[in-house]
Order: structure tokens, then sequence, then C-alpha cells
């Protein structure tokens, strides 16, 4: 499990900045230490744990780029069409048939081999064929044209893939062609959720002033998606005697530990004194909406986040203080999503010194993309989620927002 003194992110409980907040995250927490070999079926979404240093020149060998004519530029004359003939034909995969003649052309197709210093391909389009087996080849293509060098794409002993990729389906497709048959992967960083609240019901039909649990089952596939292990570890009652203990003994066997609600003021928000008394707590309260309400801590060397109660908020908290932590965990090079810039179609006022995360569908409006608010703001509105494709990120400095500003918008899909 990952293990951090009870110093080594100390920072203070008063209001911080998202961005110092995610800056202690990175700069502090360090990846877990367990490798694991995997094939490279099962590697996609895994984050790779040495640089992939390439076995060989990909491609392999000077190939074709089309169906065409290879000749050596050299023979070609300074001016006017040339007129050769064919000594040979070369397809994809197999041996060259006939023999590669300086002065003569070969037949060849796309990712055929071509014999050293056939260093030009004319497109078969470009070509005029003769009915005595010669071609004729226009004037003005210059050396190498439609042919890949070996090592084009990747010399051999390059870097092909650094470590910290979290690998998707373009660099298993890199690590296959390379003739990569398995990858060693850091482990997943092992994640436990906890829920807490009286009001949490469990199975069965609602008892009075109860209500079922949104947060964690959605946490679960947040950190599944994020490249966490998922642990569930249940929901805790409002009792701080019970919340310290379960926190305790959780991590011992996770990496990191997410729990959800009971960390405000309330005189039944008992999350934030049970890190204290189970651990260290590291700071509390971000200046982000919805979210402010957010704590981080230390409970057996263990980072723990502890998130907001509404299920708004915690999935803006999820990724802008839980997401990281976990790439950080898992030795992830992960950075922020890069936001698209729309036109606002809404106005809006808002306090300075906090960054704000609005719920906004996107609509096309006049050729253009506009950003449309989500009509309720409430942090508990979870249709704020379903019917909506992503956040507007308003800075700390902004307090006014005009319709038709142009702002930044960051999709749903990217935050993973």
């Amino acid at each position: 499990m990952t293990q951090l003194t009870p110093d080594a992110l100390a920072i203070g409980h008063a209001l911080m900045r998202l961005d110092a907040a995610q800056a202690a995250i990175r700069a502090r927490v360090a990846p877990i230490q367990r490798v694991e070999t995997v094939a490279l079926a099962a590697a996609e979404g895994r984050v790779l744990a040495g640089d992939l240093v390439a076995p060989l020149d990909l491609p392999p060998f000077a190939n074709s780029a089309v169906d065409g004519y290879a000749v050596r530029f050299d023979d070609l004359p300074a001016s006017g069409p040339a007129t050769f003939l064919v000594s040979g034909r070369a397809a994809a995969g197999r041996a060259l048939e006939g023999e590669a003649r300086s002065g003569a052309a070969l037949r060849v197709f796309t990712g055929a081999a071509t014999p050293e210093g056939f260093d030009t391909v004319f497109m078969q389009e470009d070509v005029t064929t003769l009915e005595d087996g010669r071609v004729v080849l226009p004037t003005g293509l210059k050396r190498f044209a439609n042919r890949r060098p070996a090592g084009e794409d990747v010399a051999c002993g390059d870097v092909a893939i650094p470590a910290g990729a979290r690998l998707r389906p373009q660099e298993i497709a890199l690590a296959a062609a390379l003739g990569v048959a398995t990858l060693e992967v850091r482990a997943r960083p092992r994640v436990g959720v906890f829920s807490t609240g009286d009001e949490l019901a469990g199975e069965g039909p609602l008892r009075a002033g109860a209500i079922h649990d949104a947060n964690r089952p959605a946490l679960l596939a947040l950190v599944a998606r994020a490249g966490g292990e998922p642990i569930d570890l249940g929901a805790l009652p409002d009792d701080p005697a019970r919340i310290a203990p379960a926190l305790a003994q959780a991590a011992a066997r996770c990496d990191l530990l997410l729990t959800s609600g009971g960390v405000s003021m309330g005189e039944e928000d008992h999350v934030r004194g049970a890190i204290e008394k189970a651990g260290a707590l590291v700071f509390w309260r971000v200046g982000l909406k919805p979210g402010r309400p957010v704590a981080m801590g230390l409970v057996g060397g263990v980072p723990l986040m502890g998130l907001p109660g509404n299920p708004a908020a915690v999935f803006v908290t999820f990724f802008a203080l839980a997401r990281p932590m976990i790439g950080a965990l898992a030795g992830e090079t992960w950075r922020a999503p890069t936001p698209m810039r729309v036109a606002s179609g809404f106005a809006y006022k808002k306090k300075e010194g906090r960054r704000e995360f609005v719920r906004a569908a996107l609509v096309a409006r006049a050729g253009a993309m506009v950003a449309e608010k989500f009509p309720g703001e409430g942090a508990g509105l979870i249709t704020s989620l379903t019917r909506s494709d992503g956040f507007v990120i308003l800075p700390e400095d902004m307090t006014r927002l005009a319709e038709g500003e142009t702002v930044d918008f960051v999709p749903y899909s990217s935050l993973y």
C-alpha cells in the first residue's frame, strides 16, 4: 500500500485554490511500486511501468507506399518522360519475382519491399503501359517519392512508448507492430470506496427519511474508468466511534481511500474528525463549486480523499482531485484534458476566488457550438449530469460571464 508521512502533504486548513491542491498531489504522491506482466491483449487501460524501447525498425524494411513502379532515381533522365523495361514484380509478403536491374523498373504493390537502390516509386495511375511490356514514366517526381524507408515510424533503439503512458488502442497497435507480446505495467491502485450517512438505505423498500445510495456505485464506476481497482467498502453510519476504526482497517489493504459525505461543518458531519483521529488532515475546503467541503488526509500513511455528499459535487471533486490522485499512484503521465473553446449560451455571476464547474449541454446554433447551462444549479440533481455533456469551467478571477462570451468547456468523455 502507499505510505506517506503525516507532514508529506502538510498544507494547512485554509481555503485552498484548486491548482494548489492539484500541485500538492502531483508533487508529493509517488507511484505504487507493484509491477505486473500482462499479455498485450489485456494491456489496454494499464499504465506502462518502463519505457518500451523498439526492438526493431518500424517498418522493418523499405517498402512501397502505393501500387506502381519502382526505379532508381539516378536512372531517370534530367528532363522529359522516361521509358523503362519492367524486369521484376514485388508484392507484399512475397519474394521478388524476376530481377532488380539498373535501368529497369519493378512492378510493385503497396507494402512490398523495395530492393536496395530502388528509391522512387511512380503511382500506377501516372504511368503509361506499352504493349511490349515497357512503361512510360512522367517527369517531375522527386527522389524517395511514395517510398517508406526502414525505421520511418520508429527506429530500432528509440523509445516507442514512454513509461507512464496509459495504454490506449493506439499504443497497443504500436507495441503489436514491434512484435511485443507482453508488457510491464503498474499494478492498478487499490481504491477503497466508502459512503457515509444514516440516511442511506440498505436493501429493500425505503424507510421514512431514507434514500438510496447513488455516490458509492458512481465512485466505484469512476475509479474503474480511471484505471484503479475499485473496492466496495460499504456504507458507514454517522457515528464517529465507528468511522475512524473503519478507515484505519481499510487503509491496511488499500492504496487510496475515497469517502462521500460527512466532511462539512454540520453536527452530523464526522468524517473530517475521524480522519484527524485515525491519521492526519492535510487540507480541508478547496475553492471550487460545487464541492468546496472536500478533505484530504492520511490514515496509516495511505492518502484519503473525503468528497462531499451531493452527487454533482462528488463528480466535480472526483475529476478535480481524486482522478489526479489515482493517476499519481498509478505512475501515469496524466494531464487534465484540454478544454474546448465554445460560446456561452448563458449569462452568469459568481464569487471571486473559486473555480466553478457549470453543468452544460452543447448545442449547435448558426453553425457554431454553444454551451447551454442546465436549468437547475443544485448539487443534488443527478439529472444535471445525465442531461448535460460536460462542464463549463469558470476561473477564480472571473465574477461575471456574458452570454456569447467564449468559455472553456470540458466534455465528460475526456475526464476519465
